[in-house]
């Protein structure tokens, strides 16, 4: 393995070693009667699904692990567990979008057709979201079960994966077609759905991973979970932003959030801040097609200043995420949600 204790493409490249440790295990499960076409279909499946993205929720824990460390040099084994545990978040993920590109009707995924696109393919997508999801406990049972901490490992992605469930759910009946309605979004709403459609899996999730292999109670980090959900909100208000006013070179897509009639931080804040006569413009085309009427809603985030809203919202969390981190007792939970805060501090894309 490379030396995880030296640069992040060290440390992307041993990742990418467990990976393939992990998936030959998979492939082998003793549990199954294996056969070639059985094992080819879920090798294609894995690696078109699970390897592909940023990684950024993976890595985290290996991160947050070395850190909790305080400097100390991570072992073989510690260093293969922590990349096991960042992998079954990966996994989680995989699954999650599998499905999630099947309910949205999207196309592409990380700049190719989604899986359910693929030829051949189609609703056996669905299955294979299912088989991704048994795979982590597979990891789990297979790497952790003699571990101190497997029963609350088990707990903690059998809540996360409820809680993101049930954000999705949400998500998906406030959009109902053909019950378009505006004045159901809220800044409240808007949280809710981040808080339980992200930010437990993408922010909490990777620490409280971290922690468990350091030996920590969970119960006893309730304001370290406090602190990542804020900060998951406020990676996903600058999602929203960046959707609208981001380049699209940089953020690597073309933002539909206007046309798809998405619950996002600028249409819940412009419907705080609009007079009346804003407000009936934002209702009539908000959720159209039509780049005509996409270019009005933008224009009347413009007129309202959406951007100077967003800069000052950005200022005030930072602020009031740093205060908090600041107030936690352990310099190492500190330096780790610091780390965290960041990668995502003004980020561009």
């Amino acid at each position: 393995m490379a030396n995880l204790n030296g640069a992040t493409a060290d440390l992307r490249e041993t990742f990418l070693e467990v990976y393939s440790v992990l998936k030959s295990e998979l492939l082998s499960d003793p549990a199954f009667e294996w056969n070639e076409g059985s094992r080819q279909w879920v090798e294609r499946m894995l690696d078109y699904n699970v390897p592909g993205g940023k990684l950024n929720r993976g890595l985290s824990v290996i991160d947050s692990y070395k850190i909790l460390k305080e400097g100390k040099d991570l072992t073989k084994d510690e260093v293969f567990l922590a990349s096991a545990l960042g992998w079954c978040i990966e996994w989680l993920q995989a699954y999650f979008l599998v499905l999630d590109d099947i309910m949205d009707n999207s196309q592409t995924r990380r700049g190719q057709p989604c899986w359910y696109r693929v030829p051949k393919v189609g609703m056996i997508a669905v299955n294979d979201g299912i088989v991704l999801r048994n795979h982590i406990p597979r990891i789990l049972k297979k790497h952790f079960r003699g571990k101190p901490y497997y029963v609350d490992l088990l707990d903690l992605f059998n809540e996360v994966e409820f809680q993101t469930a049930s954000g999705q759910m949400i998500d998906l009946i406030t959009t109902i077609e053909g019950e378009k309605d505006l004045s159901k979004y809220s800044l409240p709403l808007h949280r809710r759905i981040v808080q339980y459609k992200t930010a437990y899996y993408s922010f909490y999730l990777p620490v409280a991973c971290a922690l468990l292999m350091a030996g920590e109670d969970l119960d006893n980090h309730v304001t370290v979970q406090n602190v990542l959900i804020d900060m998951g909100i406020y990676f996903q208000v600058q999602d929203d932003y960046l959707d609208c006013f981001g380049e699209p070179e940089k953020i690597g897509k073309i933002g539909t959030d206007i046309e798809d009639f998405k619950c996002s931080w600028l249409v819940v804040k412009a419907l705080e801040l609009c007079n009346e006569e804003q407000k009936k413009t934002l209702f009539e085309h908000y959720g159209k097609e039509d780049p005509a009427d996409v270019a009005k809603i933008k224009a009347l985030y413009n007129d309202i200043n959406l951007q100077g809203v967003f800069t000052e919202f950005e200022s005030k969390s930072y602020e009031k995420i740093t205060s908090s981190i600041e107030s936690h007792p352990s310099k190492a939970v500190q330096a780790v949600l610091k780390s965290f805060l960041g990668k995502i501090y003004k980020r561009q894309k």
